[in-house]
């Protein structure tokens, strides 16, 4: 079932107003990815491209732009047409952090917030040889080694980057934080020995966590994450309160056609409630979490103003 139908019953009034969107989608999607292949962005997209495809009666094209912790992606896309065929799946460091340490082109007017998607939190993970198990453990590790130990994350003052340095400064931890473009780059360095300590979504990790090539010792949201056994939240070691979850959504460029934005919204709610995509996101540590259109954009208003307040504080 499409719901090309339902769209035109319901927003008759803008389709005579702008009849171009009288059968939309009547082609294909183009939906712009920031970070390269593999990744928890990556692949949590793809699957949810899937389940549109079903629900919009289109097909949607996937395009990965790696880089800069997602900024050369976003930069790409924001000059995109607000046509509704050029989409933009993220998660929320590109835009609310990442435009605070680098100098880049966009800022959050530059997009249509739409919806997003879900949530969940960081992770952090080292070989199975790694001299602790606990998060307890691995904390003291490396407050007894500063400047010992690396750690892959997203990008210079990413997200991930800011989660863990929220951790390392309230236990007085000096680690190196070294960058890549995304957790699916971070994970193949993790891997190859580039560095000590993984830095990323749990989705991208949990395969290699349960075929034991890694361990998972500690997350970043206060409460534990059932899909990694063992792997301690931040209220068990005390830190409740430097918890940073990490969320992703679906955008568009600036300017997008409000009836447009609604129906995509709505589309994109049904398609991450389906029983299949729920049980996928559970298999990765992830929840659904639906917020739309403007609500969207006041969540990552809010969030740019928390965490510059926090990157302030932490030097990035």
């Amino acid at each position: 079932m499409t719901l090309k139908a339902t769209f035109i019953g319901l927003t008759a009034a803008a389709a005579m107003a702008a009849p171009a969107f009288a059968e939309y989608p009547d082609r294909t999607i183009e939906l712009t990815i920031p970070a390269g292949a593999g990744g928890g962005t990556d692949t949590s997209a793809r699957k949810l491209a899937l389940l549109l495809e079903e629900k919009l009666g289109t097909s949607i094209a996937i395009l990965n732009v790696g880089g800069g912790g997602g900024s050369v992606g976003a930069s790409q896309f924001m000059q995109a047409k607000p046509d509704g065929y050029s989409l933009f799946a993220t998660w929320n460091s590109p835009l609310t952090t990442v435009p605070q340490v680098q100098d880049v082109a966009y800022s959050l007017d530059s997009f249509t917030p739409i919806a997003s998607t879900s949530e969940t939190a960081y992770t952090l993970c080292v070989k199975t040889d790694f001299p602790a198990t606990t998060g307890a453990e691995f904390l003291a590790e490396l407050e007894a080694n500063p400047g010992k130990y690396t750690y892959g994350n997203d990008g210079i003052g990413g997200t991930m980057q800011l989660a863990a340095e929220r951790i390392f400064q309230a236990k007085g931890i000096d680690a190196v934080a070294i960058p890549f473009g995304g957790a699916g780059e971070t994970l193949q360095n993790f891997l190859g020995g580039h560095v000590d300590i993984y830095g990323g979504s749990i989705s991208t990790v949990l395969p290699y966590v349960e075929s034991g090539e890694a361990k998972c010792p500690i997350v970043t949201s206060a409460a534990d994450v059932p899909a990694l056994e063992g792997a301690s939240g931040l209220e068990a070691l005390g830190l409740a309160d430097k918890e940073t979850l990490l969320w992703r959504a679906i955008l568009g460029p600036k300017d997008m056609d409000p009836a447009v934005v609604e129906m995509l919204a709505n589309v994109i709610d049904e398609a991450v409630n389906d029983p299949s995509y729920v049980e996928f996101l559970a298999t990765k540590g992830e929840v659904p979490n639906v917020v739309k259109g403007d609500a969207l954009g006041a969540r990552l208003q809010s969030e740019y103003d928390a965490l510059a307040e926090v990157s302030k504080a932490l030097g990035l």
